[in-house]
């Protein structure tokens, strides 16, 4: 199941994440959308291949990416690729191997086959559901032992403005960029969870969420609500994913320091 579709985004996800490579040595230009967000050549660039590549293939499906513009004709389609060609774009730029490359397939709502990959590092991570979840091809499971402190993945930006002060005095707090990658980290093991409470764009975390999930961990949003894709509004309002065995632990401190009771 799904060997075609798996097949062709890990090669055009590879040729996408060697472009970004390739143009890191500030080759790259810079500008902004929306604001203060940046964008660079190099996000056009991959997303361009990975549409090319994938639509070329797959041509009775849909398509979201965060650099194309919204065609909600997708909404008619049963199964719509969900693209972010990088995730962690302010990284990038600094030089630090914290971005990502993320896709997901979408099918019903739901990530059927997804895949993260980390071109500064060379990560390749890749999952299918009901079939589990892989790094450069080998098995990941997300399961960390631990005793009374967990190790939890956050956002710099978060972590600067002093969200994450209280929250980390009972628990290893880790600063790391894009949120994909980050869940990536979880499903393999590097960490016991990561969150934000801050809304997140359905290509931010739709392919992460699939690694998670195949590799043996949950994730919901912060009303432990399941999350769904390939909606109207692709904001989604915050986001938890964990290892099985601190899933309510995670939500519990979460209440406890960030919510107010």
């Amino acid at each position: 199941m799904l060997k075609m579709e798996t097949q062709v985004l890990l090669c055009a996800i590879k040729q996408a994440g060697d472009e970004i490579k390739r143009l890191q040595s500030n080759e790259f230009t810079i500008s902004y959308k929306h604001g203060e967000h940046l964008l660079t050549s190099a996000d056009l660039l991959a997303n361009q291949i990975l549409k090319d590549e994938l639509l070329s293939c797959f041509g009775n499906d849909g398509w979201l990416s965060e650099e194309s513009d919204d065609d909600l004709k997708r909404l008619e389609f049963k199964r719509v690729w969900v693209v972010d060609p990088i995730d962690g774009t302010k990284e990038f730029v600094q030089g630090l191997p914290e971005y990502a490359v993320s896709v997901a397939l979408i099918e019903d709502g739901v990530p059927i086959m997804a895949s993260v990959y980390n071109p500064a590092k060379d990560q390749l991570f890749h999952a299918i559901k009901d079939q589990g979840a892989w790094l450069n091809d080998r098995p990941i499971y997300c399961d960390r032992d631990f005793e009374k402190r967990l190790t939890v993945l956050a956002s710099r930006t978060e972590i600067a403005k002093g969200a994450w002060k209280y929250f980390a005095k009972i628990n290893e707090v880790k600063p790391m960029g894009s949120i994909a990658y980050k869940l990536a980290l979880v499903a393999s093991g590097y960490a016991h969870a990561t969150f934000s409470l801050d809304p997140k764009s359905e290509w931010d975390i739709a392919a992460g969420i699939l690694l998670v999930q195949e590799a043996g961990g949950r994730v919901t949003d912060t009303h432990q609500n399941v999350i769904k894709f390939n909606q109207r509004n692709t904001r989604v309002n915050s986001i938890v994913a964990s290892t099985q065995e601190t899933f309510s632990i995670i939500h519990k401190q979460i209440k406890g320091n960030f919510l107010h009771g």
